[in-house]
C-alpha cells in the first residue's frame, strides 16, 4: 500500500519515457549498433550510481568552505559539490562498461555507453524530482525533458566521446599517434563534463541564493544556463556525428536488423512500462476510493499496453535471432 501511495505510475512514466526517447536518438545515430545488454547495463548502471553520489560528494565536501568569499564560494559549490560529484560517478560507470571491450574498440562504443549512463542517470534523477513536486509534476517533467534530461546524456557523450578517443590513442581524424592530444583527450574526459556541468548550474544557484533578482538580470541569468545547456546538447550531437562518420563501417553490414531490434525494445518497454502505470493506477485508485468506474477503463487499456508490448519485446527478440549471422558478419568487419 505504501509503494502505491509514493509512487504515482504515471510520473514515474513521465519521468522515464523522456530518457529512453534520447537514447534511442543516440543509438539510432550509429552506423554500428552496440551490444544491447551493455548500453542497457550502462544505462542501469548510470541509474544506480546516484546511490553511490553520496561518497563522490565526501571526496570533495572540504573544497567548498576554503573560502569566506560568498561569489567564490557558489562557483567551488557548482564546480566540486555539484559537476565534481555527479559527472565522476557517470565516468566511472563509462569506464567500467568500456572495458569489457578490447582496447582499440570503435571510439563510438564509449560515446553510446556514455549516453546511456547519462541518462540513466537522468531518469533516476527526473523520477526524484517529480516525486518530491507532485503539485507541479507536469511542467516539471515537459521542461526536464526539453532540456535537462537531454543535458545529462549530452555530458554523458561528451565524456565517452573523449574517452574512446583516448582508448584507441589518436586524436579524432588523425592519421598517426600523438601523445599531446592523448593527453589532451584524457584530461577533457573529465574537465569538459565539470565545467560544462558547473557553467550551467551557476547561474541558477545565484537565482536560488538570490530571489530578489528580477526583471532583466533574472533573464539574463536563466538565459545564461539555457545556453550553456543548449551548447552542451549541440556540441555532444557534434562529436557524435563527428565520431559517426569518421569510423562509420562501409557496406551493407553498417545496415545490420539490430537497429530494427533496438526499436522494438524501445517501444515494447515503453509500452510495457505504459500498461503497468495503468494498472498500478487502478489498483491505487480502488484501495483509496469506492467508485470503480475510472479503474474498469483503465484495466483494460493497461492490459491491452501490456499486451502490445509484450508483442513488440517477441518481434525484437525474432529479428535479433534473425539477424544473428549477420551481426558476426559486421562484427569482423573492418
Amino acid at each position: 500500500m505504501y509503494l502505491l501511495e509514493s509512487l504515482p505510475t504515471v510520473i514515474g512514466f513521465a519521468a522515464v519515457a523522456p530518457a529512453l526517447l534520447a537514447l534511442w536518438l543516440v543509438i539510432a545515430a550509429d552506423e554500428r549498433p552496440r551490444s544491447p545488454a551493455l548500453v542497457w547495463a550502462a544505462f542501469g548502471l548510470g541509474a544506480a550510481s546516484i546511490s553511490i553520489l553520496g561518497y563522490a560528494r565526501a571526496l570533495f565536501a572540504g573544497i567548498s568552505g576554503m573560502t569566506d568569499d560568498p561569489a567564490l564560494a557558489l562557483l567551488l559549490h557548482a564546480v566540486f559539490g555539484i559537476a565534481a560529484p555527479e559527472e565522476t560517478v557517470k565516468i566511472a560507470v563509462i569506464l567500467l562498461v568500456a572495458s569489457r571491450q578490447r582496447r582499440a574498440a570503435d571510439p563510438m562504443d564509449a560515446v553510446v555507453y556514455g549516453a546511456a549512463a547519462g541518462l540513466g542517470f537522468a531518469a533516476y534523477e527526473n523520477l526524484v524530482y517529480l516525486l518530491q513536486y507532485p503539485e507541479m509534476w507536469r511542467s516539471l517533467a515537459v521542461l526536464r525533458s526539453v532540456l535537462t534530461v537531454p543535458f545529462h546524456g549530452a555530458l554523458g557523450i561528451i565524456a565517452g566521446a573523449y574517452i574512446g578517443i583516448a582508448r584507441a590513442g589518436h586524436a579524432l581524424g588523425a592519421r598517426r599517434r600523438d601523445r599531446l592530444a592523448y593527453f589532451r583527450s584524457s584530461a577533457l574526459i573529465v574537465l569538459a563534463p565539470w565545467t560544462l556541468h558547473a557553467a550551467f548550474d551557476l547561474p541558477l544557484l545565484v537565482l536560488q541564493q538570490n530571489p530578489e533578482f528580477v526583471g532583466l538580470t533574472r533573464r539574463a541569468l536563466e538565459g545564461a544556463g539555457m545556453i550553456v545547456g543548449f551548447g552542451t546538447i549541440a556540441l555532444a550531437a557534434r562529436l557524435l556525428r563527428r565520431i559517426g562518420n569518421h569510423h562509420a563501417t562501409q557496406g551493407d553490414a553498417s545496415r545490420h536488423p539490430l537497429r530494427v531490434t533496438w526499436a522494438l525494445l524501445i517501444a515494447g518497454g515503453i509500452a510495457g512500462f505504459a500498461g503497468t502505470s495503468f494498472l498500478l493506477s487502478s489498483l491505487r485508485h480502488w484501495l483509496s476510493e469506492p467508485d470503480r468506474s475510472v479503474t474498469m477503463l483503465l484495466v483494460p487499456l493497461g492490459l491491452a499496453s501490456i499486451g502490445l508490448g509484450l508483442v513488440l519485446l517477441l518481434l525484437a527478440s525474432a529479428a535479433y535471432v534473425l539477424g544473428r549471422d549477420r551481426l558476426r558478419i559486421f562484427r569482423s568487419a573492418p
